[in-house]
């Protein structure tokens, strides 16, 4: 796709996240990949999506009242009165910032700003990062100039929205990206098998609980040559100790890893959940993997999340409700009985990586208020079909979004 492009004019655009990682790093790769195209950017999100680390030191921070709507119909009220406010605050913000076009990356802190932005007929686009669009996406999906997505196939996205869908991918780290160039780390028959396990920011008992028990029932040529980093809870820390311990069974052990890039690195297969940005790097690099997706995920979407890799043998899903220990010693010598095993799962995993996702991305967005629309589907006809509640991304070309009314 474009680099940079010195002759471009600078624009104005706005991001507007949720106040979680999985909504706000993809913004922040974007932001970054714009400001480095010369445009100006800014970012609209709650007082938790502040605290999240990684924002870049350029990018202006806007904090709006974002409601939430639970299953208690008495806080209906006071959530519908902080949508409005919000809206309001970003009615006045895009008065005097001007934006080119308004990107939102799901999160109810999303809600607020984009409504303001197809009320005022600014351009907007939404980011999917997840394999089936998340609540705030689907009310705005009917009012967006045009949906981004991560994966070919998204459920609950209408196929009466496809025109404006856009395969782009997910964008990953920059430290992570690079790892694409290397080889997948050489594994002989004598060799260490190097296994890394993480369940999220916040780290998941039941890997801790099932995988140390799991790894110790692997046939003793693959148990022998073990060498384990595993994130842990806190709370859980010396149990899991205690138990490789007891096991025989090398093991680093902590509850964040500050050079996570480095460690996938050396990985030669992953246990863990199925959160976007997890399966995103998995697929940049090219990592085999066991995935246990989260089963209280909204709509199952981390289960959603694992459907290309798994089709393509680049990993293995196992349900929570059926991941104990004998399972996941079958599936880690399913996958990796063999280093040729473990080679081609881990090509298979490659080629499911999207390394532009964003460049694409932001090329979608530039198309807005600038150079006429560019068209940066990247999907072949092969993948061009929706299911009964989905749509596969990239049917039809790009429409001319500058003419399209708004509600």
């Amino acid at each position: 796709m474009s680099g940079p492009d010195n002759t471009r004019a600078a624009r104005h655009f706005v991001l507007a996240a949720g106040g979680t990682g999985g909504h706000l790093l993809p913004a922040f790769a974007l932001a970054t990949e714009l400001e480095r195209r010369g445009h100006h950017v800014a970012l609209i999100t709650d007082e938790r999506g502040a605290q999240i680390p990684g924002r870049p030191d350029f990018l202006t921070t806007h904090i709006l009242p974002a409601g939430r709507f639970g299953k208690n119909p008495v806080k209906w009220f006071a959530g519908a009165k902080a949508v409005w406010e919000g809206r309001n605050m970003a009615v006045r913000l895009f008065e005097s910032f001007q934006p080119s076009a308004v990107v939102g990356f799901g999160g109810y802190p999303a809600f607020p700003a984009l409504w303001a932005a197809t009320s005022m007929g600014i351009p907007s686009v939404v980011h999917e990062q997840n394999a089936v669009l998340g609540r705030v996406n689907r009310l705005l999906a009917g009012k967006v100039d045009a949906i981004a997505t991560a994966y070919p196939q998204v459920e609950r996205l209408k196929p009466k929205y496809a025109d404006k869908v856009h395969l782009v991918g997910n964008p990953v780290r920059a430290e992570v990206l690079a790892l694409r160039e290397e080889e997948f780390p050489a594994l002989s028959e004598e060799g260490l098998f190097r296994v890394l396990v993480t369940g999220g920011s916040q780290g998941a008992r039941v890997l801790s609980e099932v995988v140390p028990d799991g790894l110790a029932m692997l046939p003793p040529a693959l148990r022998q040559r073990l060498q384990v980093t595993q994130q842990c809870r806190p709370e859980d820390l010396e149990a899991v100790r205690a138990r490789y311990s007891s096991h025989d069974i090398p093991a680093e052990l902590g509850t964040y890893f500050e050079n996570m890039a480095g460690r996938l690195a050396d990985a030669h297969l992953f246990i863990g959940r199925a959160g976007a940005s997890t399966i995103a790097e998995l697929t940049a690099v090219g990592r085999p993997a066991i995935l246990i997706p989260l089963p209280i995920a909204t709509d199952d979407h981390q289960a959603a999340n694992t459907r290309e890799m798994v089709k393509a043998g680049g990993a293995r899903m196992v349900r929570q409700d059926s991941f104990t220990a004998k399972e996941l010693a079958k599936q880690i010598k399913a996958i990796a009985d063999s280093p040729e095993g473990l080679g081609k799962a881990a090509h298979a995993a490659f080629n499911c990586g999207r390394p532009n996702a964003v460049q694409d991305l932001a090329d979608l967005v530039e198309s807005f208020g600038g150079a006429e629309m560019m068209d940066v589907i990247r999907v072949g006809a092969n993948n061009a079909r929706g299911a009964s509640q989905g749509v596969a991304a990239g049917q039809g070309a790009a429409r001319d979004m500058h003419e399209r009314s708004k509600p």
